[in-house]
């Protein structure tokens, strides 16, 4: 493995290098296509159901590879994040299995379900009620712990961009290579990753932002990282109030192009995922599909690779959504 990334820029081999570390320790979720899908979009859908995965999103290869990462230098007992939910989960199950504690800080209104994966990994939880930031600081000067941040952190962007990986690198063998790529956003972690992965294929790169948590878009017209205010959406797990410095770096000059959209098309997205694929997902990784509908509405891409980021979705939520309601 190379060594880890600190002041040189990203590039595909860092994710490259990621993929070959995760052989083995995650597993290798199912790339899946839909005719009924695949007619409502008016073109070619390939699905990554990254909510099989272990702690049930994608945030397990990032936090894998981190967390790796520092159990093989032997000079750390115990990591610390915060995050919306997933993460957290993440972090934790890759702490317990190289036998670190695990401080995570979440909000007050994080998900009980990614709240309780956490928790189950055997970490400490914490919930802020202000700058979760800043809760990560004091952790870490009581405790000496690293910071594994969600999304300005190398080795997590690497991690998380090999999701994309598997998914071009499966269409290409299925004979359907992509054309784009449609990612959720939240902090940009998984976008950056994306765009690595898909460097000098030829595939363009959508990230899908709800309305009103819409930092990438108006970062991505300024030049520059602009926070927002988040927005109520369903989609908790992509209302961070500004994308990360690494992402940005990463995105600024990718060429990628930001979706907004609703809770109406989310809920949407939701329903046909568990009608038409027999998958429950959560609004955020719900969210890929309904951008990827909205792309397919004003282009000719032949085949859009979809990333279905995470599965942790309260059960009551579930029922509502299927109802056609989300109050």
């Amino acid at each position: 493995m190379q060594p880890a990334v600190t002041e040189r820029d990203l590039n595909q081999a860092d994710v490259a290098d990621a993929a070959r570390y995760l052989a083995g320790r995650i597993v290798p979720t199912p790339m899946l296509g839909c005719p009924e899908l695949d007619e409502l979009a008016g073109t070619r859908l390939l699905l990554k159901a990254e909510n099989l995965q272990h702690s049930g999103s994608y945030k397990m290869r990032g936090a894998t590879v981190a967390v790796g990462r520092l159990a093989a230098a032997g000079q750390a007992t115990g990591v610390v994040c915060q995050s919306t939910g997933n993460h957290a989960a993440a972090v934790a199950q890759a702490a317990r299995r190289h036998g670190l504690a695990a401080v995570v800080v979440l909000p007050p209104d994080a998900a009980p379900a990614k709240v309780a994966r956490a928790a189950a990994a055997g970490a400490c939880v914490l919930r802020a009620d202000g700058d979760p930031h800043e809760v990560v600081r004091q952790v870490h000067a009581d405790t000496g712990y690293p910071v594994i941040d969600a999304y300005d952190h190398p080795d997590v962007v690497a991690g998380q961009g090999t999701a994309a990986l598997e998914l071009i690198e499966a269409a290409e063998a299925a004979g359907t290579p992509l054309d784009a790529l449609v990612v959720p956003v939240g902090g940009g972690g998984g976008a950056a990753g994306a765009v690595l992965a898909a460097t000098g294929r030829g595939i363009d790169v959508y990230g899908v932002e709800p309305y009103g948590c819409d930092s990438l878009a108006r970062s991505l017209a300024a030049g520059h990282r602009v926070p927002v205010t988040p927005a109520a959406t369903l989609a908790d797990g992509l209302r961070p109030a500004c994308v990360g410095a690494l992402p940005f770096r990463v995105l600024r000059d990718s060429g990628i192009d930001a979706v907004g959209v609703g809770d109406d098309a989310i809920a949407h997205a939701f329903r046909l995922i568990v009608t038409h694929l027999k998958l429950v997902v959560e609004p955020s990784g719900a969210a890929a599909l309904a951008g990827a509908l909205r792309v397919a509405e004003t282009s000719t891409h032949r085949t859009v690779g979809v990333l279905l980021t995470g599965g942790n979705v309260e059960a009551d939520l579930v029922g509502r959504l299927m109802e056609g309601s989300a109050a």
